[in-house]
């Protein structure tokens, strides 16, 4: 065949196209694939315990069957009247089983909006005794898989107060437990506004390495975009990138929270939801600032808790008409934090937060929902981008469908590790569990050439 170019013409076209290439991959070296947590459940400092997350699962399974003792009743609660009952029925085994065995994911011990503004020494012992209660819970072995704690903000106002607890808590932990932390250990800071904040965190988070001989890079953060100035900064573009390129590899996250961002965004509280399309733009902002970057994205929460208004008092049960209004309003609070999770997820976000035990067997309902309604779609289309992929190898063609192939093995890998779908549902995409686990789908049609 007759061509026109020579490597000798094209030879500084491509060799420019290859700089900019490899500029490209440095600057966006791909998301991570490692396990993201469903949820983050945020609780005040003052009443952490080494047996928080024991607790919070007894709370969340009574509190699931005293409103939904059946797939049922929890399938109409939730709006889901032209559900298929057998689905449900699987669902509501399985919101079962999660939560005896890991309701909590993730938890963040609170010194912040959960926390409040308390007398210097009363924060000053809470952050000893935070930190005393998480070297327990190390050598209990009775922490979630992910845990960290949120600071208050860089701010002006705050940082000093700030910076005394995380040394604290830090200090007293790593003296306590010679240098160990818990698994997937991560500082939140919240209401970042500029990335001078970041810059200050990484270099206190150094300090504390290299005094407590740790690793460089050990300590991990992530932030919370809770600011339109965070959105979009003053010269007109979105500082997000900004504050991950500051954190100099530890940030591992970026939390979006609803209640201050949409406050800052004039919003009245009546309208402050996590459905409130000014949360959208800020969200999708989020997404296309900081997609192709190993950062981990949340959402918000949802703030009306399912908490009926009747209680119990000594001596005096409820009667008939104040368990159905607790029932009633129990089951408004579900259907819409019900509603916030199944938005996030459609729009990319799968992660959010939790604020109160009770609301954990939503967050497995409308997650578990989300996975199993489309779970033989996904399995037929992974299997079908496997054989495809096989095909095209040994015909020596090319398979260009890698992206959907790994967004589709991405699908799978966040349904198993929430528990949403079993191992023997997994393994009806033709892959095995090693090559699942291998996470990357590239790397399973290079092993099966």
């Amino acid at each position: 065949m007759k061509t026109t170019f020579t490597q000798s013409s094209i030879s500084t076209i491509t060799q420019e196209l290859h700089l900019a290439n490899q500029q490209f991959l440095h600057q966006y070296p791909g998301g991570t694939h490692d396990r993201q947590p469903v949820h983050t459940v945020y609780g005040g400092a003052q009443i952490f315990s080494s047996d928080t997350a024991k607790k919070m699962s007894g709370v969340a399974l009574k509190n699931l069957k005293e409103y939904a003792p059946d797939a049922k009743t929890l399938m109409l609660a939730l709006g889901e009247e032209k559900a298929e009952l057998e689905l449900w029925s699987k669902i509501y085994s399985r919101i079962e089983k999660k939560l005896v065995e890991e309701a909590v994911e993730d938890f963040r011990i609170d010194y912040e909006d959960g926390y409040g503004t308390r007398p210097d020494a009363e924060e000053d012992g809470h952050a000893e005794t935070g930190a005393l209660e998480v070297a327990k819970g190390i050598e209990q072995n009775s922490l979630p898989p992910f845990l960290g704690i949120r600071i208050k903000p860089f701010s002006e106002e705050c940082h000093k107060r700030s910076i005394r607890t995380l040394d604290i808590f830090l200090t007293t932990l790593l003296n306590r437990t010679g240098g160990k932390l818990p698994p997937n250990f991560v500082v939140t800071i919240p209401k970042v506004t500029h990335p001078e904040q970041i810059s200050a965190l990484v270099g206190l988070l150094e300090i504390l390495e290299k005094n407590h001989r740790l690793s460089v890079g050990t300590l991990k953060f992530e932030f919370m975009v809770e600011t339109p100035q965070s959105i979009l900064g003053s010269q007109g573009n979105s500082p997000l990138r900004s504050f991950v390129e500051a954190g100099k590899g530890r940030c591992v996250g970026a939390h979006f929270g609803t209640y201050d961002y949409t406050a800052g965004c004039g919003i009245t509280a009546h309208y402050q939801t996590m459905i409130n399309p000014v949360c959208d733009f800020a969200k999708h902002v989020m997404q296309v600032s900081l997609m192709g970057l190993p950062v981990l994205l949340s959402d918000g929460a949802t703030n009306v808790m399912p908490v009926g208004p009747h209680r119990v008092m000594e001596g005096k049960p409820l009667s008939g008409t104040q368990i159905q209004e607790n029932k009633a309003v129990v089951h408004r609070a579900w259907k819409l934090s019900y509603d916030h999770i199944r938005h996030s997820l459609a729009t990319g976000f799968y992660q959010g937060w939790d604020l109160h035990p009770a609301q954990l067997p939503i967050r497995y309902a409308a997650t578990y929902a989300f996975f199993l309604e489309a779970l033989h779609s996904a399995s037929d289309r992974l299997k079908g981008f496997v054989e495809k992929a096989a095909k095209a190898t040994l015909l020596g063609d090319v398979f260009d469908d890698a992206a959907t192939g790994q967004g589709l093995l991405n699908f799978f890998l966040r349904a198993l590790s929430c528990g949403a779908i079993t191992q023997d549902e997994a393994l009806k995409t033709g892959l095995t569990i090693e090559e699942i686990q291998s996470r990357s789908f590239m790397k399973i049609l290079e092993r099966r050439r």
